[in-house]
């Protein structure tokens, strides 16, 4: 018997919107939290992806992931 694995905690993604940037925690309907540049969005990301102890996730402009980013506890064996 397979041992179960822990649910891990939704990700806090840095999204592109129409005008400016979003963040926004994964399975909510709304944005936290609105900005004009991906900069002042991605430090906003980070201090919420640090407070939730969650994965920080940040994409481009295309919607493709750029970056990735774990502020939870890591394995010791995680590289990195």
């Amino acid at each position: 018997m397979a041992a179960s694995k822990k649910p891990s905690k939704p990700a806090v993604a840095v999204e592109p919107r129409t005008k400016g940037w979003a963040v926004q925690t994964d399975g909510t309907q709304r944005a936290a939290s609105l900005h004009d540049t991906k900069k002042e969005a991605i430090a906003a990301g980070r201090a919420q992806a640090q407070r939730q102890q969650a994965e920080l996730v940040i994409k481009n402009r295309d919607g493709r992931i750029a970056q990735k980013d774990s502020h939870g506890n890591d394995s010791p064996r995680a590289k990195g």
